[in-house]
């Protein structure tokens, strides 16, 4: 006889809570979250908000983490801080993700990592060349400058962030994949920041909802004679590329920057009718 599936953790946790709380209930519990390291991520309804802790405490002993946060919406504010809350409370939020051989340091209740990037992440990497120099405009705690220095030993890259907490990470995050001698992290906000101007082959612009009002600030980045620029931001859902590369070509129309190519690349849903995606584009400023 074949052998059972095995039963996906949140179905194991589902089954848990309809015992003590009934079906009717049970059937509220989302069947998605994000591991980091450690440390459970997820969405609950309002209705599941009196079970909290007996599902955080199912999916401790299903999962074998260490302590499960409740996402509260979104991200907010110029730093994209998650609204996050801890289930497990006196647990620490603090955790170690490993992602495609990189290791990444974070405290899941101050600073976004979201696996959903992963692709996007991997992508980034397989774009550099042979000594390229880079600016990464955004640079998180690694997000993408991390994958990018790994595979790109010969290139120079500048990764800046604003945000001090997701900063120190950026640090401590270089350090430990040993990638702290190839990448110049910059504390400080990159339309004030002292970067040598004229000067990469390639910038990434990783900012939602759009890095598009950050456009002049890269093409003044590029070298002369054209260099690349990833933008990210959301489009609708029903013609995103449609929408994505006309906010592009308007963006760099109104600068004067001659676009010689541009493709879009969705990276994940985002939200009802929504699409988080990246504008690749080769420019001459």
């Amino acid at each position: 006889m074949p052998r059972p599936l095995p039963v996906p953790p949140a179905e194991r946790v589902r089954l848990r809570l309809a015992r003590s709380a009934g079906a009717g209930i049970a059937r509220l519990l989302p069947r998605g979250y994000q591991r980091l390291g450690d440390v459970l991520v997820l969405r609950l309804p309002e209705a599941l908000a009196p079970y909290s802790r007996e599902v955080a405490e199912a999916y401790r002993e299903e999962l074998g983490v260490r302590n499960v946060l409740a996402l509260d919406g979104g991200h907010e504010g110029e730093f994209r801080h998650p609204r996050i809350r801890s289930l497990l409370p006196g647990e620490g939020t603090e955790t170690l993700h490993r992602e495609a051989g990189l290791l990444w340091e974070l405290d899941a209740a101050e600073v976004m990592f979201s696996p959903g990037n992963r692709h996007e992440r991997e992508r980034m990497a397989g774009l550099v060349r042979s000594g390229e120099r880079v600016c990464d405009l955004f640079a998180g705690i690694g997000y993408f400058t991390l994958p990018m220095a790994r595979r790109g030993s010969s290139c120079r890259f500048w990764a800046v962030e604003k945000n001090p907490v997701a900063f120190g990470y950026l640090v401590r995050n270089l350090a430990r994949n040993g990638l702290s001698g190839r990448v110049r992290a910059l504390l400080g906000d990159n339309r004030d920041m002292e970067l040598p101007l004229a000067s990469f082959d390639r910038v990434v612009m990783g900012y939602l909802p759009s890095s598009l009002p950050f456009l002049p600030r890269a093409v003044g980045l590029l070298d002369p004679g054209g260099g690349y620029v990833h933008a990210h931001l959301l489009a609708g859902s029903r013609d995103p590329v449609g929408e994505a590369l006309e906010a592009f070509h308007r963006a760099a129309e109104q600068m004067d920057a001659e676009v010689l190519e541009s493709v879009w690349h969705p990276v994940k849903a985002y939200g009802p009718g929504r699409v988080h995606g990246v504008v690749d584009a080769r420019l001459r400023p």
